[in-house]
C-alpha cells in the first residue's frame, strides 16, 4: 500500500514540475508560429522567401562538389538592388551556417569583420597586456581560396487589380587566386497580389 502511494505521489509530482506555469506576459493577440510556415502577409521580401534562398543556394553549391576539403571562403556582402530594405546580410548568414553545419566549407572573416580580426591582434600582440604564450600570433590566419558575392534585383510591376514583385537572387564562388568563377546559380521568386 506505501509503494503504491509512493508511486502515486511521485507520478503527481513528476506531472506538476513538467507544466508550464510560468506567467504570460503582454498582449492576447500575440502568439507564436511556425517560423518555417509560408508567410504571405505582403508581396515585400519576407522570411519565406529569405529561407527559400537560402536553402536554395545552400544545396545547390554543396551538390556542386567544388568545396570538397573545406576550403576556406569569405563572403562579400550581397549587393541589394531593389528599391526595398532587405537585410541581405541574414541571407548570407543563413547559407554559411548551413554550410558550417553540414561540414561542407570553413569562412574567413568578411570584409565587416576582418578590422575587428586585426584589432584584436594588435590589441594582444602590442598592448602588453597579455602573458606572451597566450597571444595569437600574427601572421597566421588563413587566406580564403574562394569568395562568395552576389545580388538581388527586383522588377515591380502595378496595375489597378494588382501588383506583381519579381525577385532575382544570383550568387557566384570565385577562386580568389585565378579569378575564375568556379560555380553560379540564381534563385527566381515571383509574388502576385490582387486587389
Amino acid at each position: 500500500m506505501f509503494a503504491r502511494f509512493s508511486f502515486l505521489a511521485v507520478a503527481a509530482l513528476l506531472a506538476s514540475g513538467c507544466a508550464n506555469n510560468s506567467p504570460v506576459l503582454g498582449g492576447k493577440n500575440i502568439s507564436y508560429g511556425d517560423s518555417k510556415a509560408v508567410e504571405l502577409v505582403t508581396n515585400e521580401f519576407g522570411s519565406t522567401d529569405l529561407q527559400m534562398i537560402a536553402e536554395s543556394m545552400t544545396r545547390s553549391l554543396a551538390q556542386s562538389g567544388i568545396l570538397q576539403g573545406r576550403p576556406v571562403v569569405q563572403v562579400y556582402d550581397v549587393k541589394n538592388k531593389t528599391s526595398e530594405y532587405i537585410d541581405t546580410r541574414e541571407i548570407t548568414t543563413s547559407i554559411k551556417t548551413q554550410l558550417m553545419k553540414s561540414g561542407t566549407a570553413r569562412f574567413a572573416s568578411d570584409n565587416t569583420a576582418m578590422q575587428s580580426q586585426v584589432d584584436q591582434l594588435k590589441l594582444q600582440n602590442q598592448s602588453g597586456l597579455y602573458k606572451k604564450s597566450t597571444v595569437a600570433k600574427t601572421g597566421n590566419m588563413i587566406a580564403a581560396k574562394y569568395r562568395l558575392e552576389g545580388s538581388i534585383s527586383s522588377i515591380v510591376k502595378r496595375s489597378s487589380d494588382y501588383k506583381d514583385v519579381f525577385y532575382k537572387f544570383s550568387l557566384q564562388l570565385i577562386d580568389v587566386e585565378s579569378g575564375l568563377a568556379e560555380w553560379m546559380d540564381e534563385k527566381e521568386i515571383r509574388k502576385t497580389t490582387e486587389r
